[in-house]
């Protein structure tokens, strides 16, 4: 009977002692990566930070390419010129963290709050922010190339300088923000408000792929009208 039971305990108990050896490391492990993410010039790539407490952290040329930050605290981070390639940061808290000079290409920001971030000379080519909340964020000379910004709130952004080419900002809130030299060739601004903003020429809006629907100053719709009615039509696409 004795020689019984320890057949059967032995190997639960072994994996028991196992599955506690395996915890440890994995929370070792976790506890690690964790302190690294407060780290400038951190490697970080393909990290799991999901939910992760990152308040004003210094990741300043940190490599978070492919990282998952969904819903991760950034708030007042610094960001500037980090590697975020393909990074995760659906939902994530950015406000006012600073993103200059950051690589997003690809990212997902979708959802994200980055009022009064500083993304000025960040490369954002492809990255998804739709929905996301960006107002009086500094986006001056940022690269928007085929970005992602249906439905983004930018009322008050600063985008000069800024590459809007081929990015879609249907139904985007542009309520005063900054539009000054912004390039907006085959721009989607099909239900965008663009009421109050400033600096914006005609030249530049000429540009657009199509302002169907959007909400225009009546002194700029006219100019469009009289100059550019094209815009003004339903697309056929």
């Amino acid at each position: 009977m004795r020689k019984y039971l320890l057949h059967i305990c032995f190997p639960v108990l072994f994996a028991l002692i196992i599955s506690f050896v395996f915890a440890f490391q994995v929370s070792a492990f976790d506890k690690t990566d964790f302190e690294k993410a407060k780290d400038s010039n951190a490697d970080l790539s393909n990290a799991d930070l999901s939910g992760a407490d990152l308040y004003e952290a210094n990741l300043s040329g940190a490599d978070l390419s492919g990282a998952d930050l969904i819903g991760a605290d950034l708030i007042g981070a610094n960001l500037s010129d980090a590697y975020l390639f393909g990074a995760d940061l659906y939902g994530a808290d950015l406000r006012e963290a600073n993103l200059s000079g950051a690589k997003l290409i690809y990212a997902n920001l979708s959802g994200a709050k980055l009022t009064y971030a500083n993304l000025s000379g960040a490369d954002l080519v492809g990255a998804n922010l739709s929905g996301a909340d960006l107002r009086e964020a500094n986006l001056s000379g940022a690269e928007l190339y085929e970005a992602d910004l249906v439905g983004a709130d930018l009322i008050g952004a600063v985008l000069i300088y800024a590459n809007l080419s081929g990015a879609d900002l249907s139904n985007a809130y542009l309520y005063e923000a900054d539009l000054r030299d912004v390039d907006l060739s085959g721009t989607d601004l099909r239900g965008a408000n663009l009421t109050q903003v400033k600096y914006l020429s005609i030249n530049e809006l000429s540009e657009a792929k199509t302002l169907y629907e959007a909400k225009l100053d009546s002194e700029l719709k006219k100019q469009v009208k009289d100059k550019y009615p094209h815009l003004l039509k339903k697309p056929e696409y």
